[in-house]
């Protein structure tokens, strides 16, 4: 199959070959990145959800606020922890051109840019405590944001995340790191399946409370 002299089919088994055949499974860095991945979603949510039926980091430091922060720089500090063991994986990997030469550079770092705009700016929007899991502290938000970047994307911040996953293999041209990127989009989705209808559930319950203090 063709379209306009295009051999659809030569470049898919082109693109399967270049990552399925420049992937070394045998590296320890590899399977450390991955499971560093998977670690800190599922770690924060575990915590987060201890924390809405506990209070056990709000009891430990005496507020929800400082219990929020506390989280938040774990988080920060695990997130520092997986992009290192992620460059690690990277470097162990088989080095491959990717991109044509002159946009090896342009494109990784055009999407790198937009990824760390899509991050940065959620984090604006949301502050320390509505982007690290407050709500889950009792720390909810007075209205919906839906400024930039949300009026854009649904996730920007899991959006952007998995945009620097590639642009960073796209500049070391390790095809290995878009495999793994693939694999960090698909651990956001899941790790979303669980934050959104718990997150939904906690402003869904202070709007029944409020409806109730106001007929009462």
């Amino acid at each position: 199959m063709s379209a306009k002299g295009l051999d659809v089919q030569q470049v898919v088994q082109q693109v399967k070959s270049l990552l399925l055949d420049n992937v070394d499974l045998s590296q320890p860095s590899l399977l450390l990145s991955l499971a560093a991945i998977a670690f800190n979603p599922t770690a924060w949510n575990i915590v987060a959800r201890n924390e809405y039926r506990n209070k056990t980091l709000t009891k430990v430091f005496g507020s929800p606020k400082n219990g929020c922060y506390f989280l938040a720089l774990m988080i920060f500090s695990f997130g520092v922890l997986r992009d290192h063991l992620f460059q690690k994986a990277l470097q162990d990997q088989p080095r491959v051109p990717i991109l044509p030469a002159e946009y090896s550079t342009i494109v990784p770092a055009v999407l790198f840019g937009l990824g760390q705009l899509f991050v940065i700016t959620s984090t604006w929007q949301l502050g320390v405590t509505g982007t690290f899991l407050g709500d889950y502290f009792g720390i909810l938000m007075d209205a919906r944001v839906e400024g930039f970047p949300f009026n854009v994307l649904r996730d920007p911040m899991y959006v952007g995340s998995t945009m620097c996953f590639v642009a960073t293999s796209l500049w070391y041209e390790r095809p290995a790191g878009l495999l793994i990127s693939v694999y960090v989009y698909i651990v956001y989705l899941i790790a979303l399946r669980f934050e959104g209808p718990w997150t939904d559930m906690i402003y869904s319950k202070r709007a029944a409370e409020q409806k109730k203090n106001k007929s009462s």
